[in-house]
């Protein structure tokens, strides 16, 4: 089953890093947050991906082309035109690169890659958002129901300590970014069925997949949704870089399954 990735947006709140390089490949770690999410897939066995490209696409094609060379060790000899690898790299994705535009919405980068799919079922999520999301039961729940689309939900943790206070000024309660006010939203990670593409017209390239068509699918009784309960986290701004480079370095990566 393939993996479609959106990675072409320009990422402006977070634009410290955003005009320098594309949102997806800001390191966490070292490492792009984009293989971070590659991997989260890989070592659920799902390895095959179609990365939908439009802001600085260079940067995102040449980190992976370079990885064979910059992740191994190996020989030249220029005199025989021979390599001999010594250590290869672990890395066994096998990535389409699609270009689907600089101005284009994500209903419409979406649409752009129909043809790079087999017409079977098939994977999305975004270029930054880290989580443990149990795949094989996304996808075992997703072929249960039969819909069209299944999405995955998450309580994201609120952005300040939550208290509760007593009448006399006491704090009886105080947690650290608490879970938020018990509203599900959109962390990513779908599974769709082919035909997801009867909700994407041809005004698909200035819509965005979160508004129109996921609203006409709810409409049609065609979404559906995963609780997840476990880690997510979306590098949306700074301080959520500085959070997750926090969580890699004390061994608390919350999304590192592999």
């Amino acid at each position: 089953m393939k993996v479609v990735i959106f990675a072409g947006g320009i990422g402006s709140r977070i634009s410290e890093e955003s005009h320098l390089k594309p949102k997806p490949m800001i390191e966490i770690g070292g490492k792009p947050i984009l293989w971070h999410i590659m991997k989260i897939y890989e070592n659920q066995g799902f390895n095959e991906f179609v990365i939908c490209l439009g802001h600085l696409k260079n940067v995102i094609i040449d980190y992976f082309c370079k990885i064979p060379v910059n992740d191994s060790d190996f020989t030249i000899d220029l005199a025989n035109d021979s390599v001999e690898v010594h250590r290869r790299h672990e890395d066994t994705f096998k990535i389409t690169f699609v270009d689907t535009g600089l101005e284009t919405m994500t209903a419409g980068r979406l649409k752009r890659i129909e043809n790079h799919l087999d017409g079977s079922d098939f994977m999305l999520t975004y270029g930054d958002g880290l989580a443990n999301v149990d795949l094989k039961k996304l996808l075992e729940f997703h072929k249960s129901h039969g819909k069209t689309a299944t999405l995955t939900a998450v309580q994201p943790e609120g952005r300040f300590g939550g208290m509760e206070i007593q009448n006399d000024g006491m704090v009886s309660l105080f947690r650290e970014k608490p879970k938020g006010d018990g509203g599900w939203i959109n962390g990513g990670y779908f599974v769709l069925k082919n035909d997801v593409f009867n909700y994407l017209n041809e005004d698909a390239d200035s819509l965005m997949w979160e508004e129109q068509p996921l609203e006409d699918l709810t409409k049609a009784n065609q979404l559906m949704s995963f609780k997840h309960n476990g880690f997510w986290k979306c590098l949306d701004a700074l301080r959520d870089k500085v959070e997750l480079e926090r969580l890699w370095e004390n061994e608390k990566a919350g999304w590192k399954t592999w």
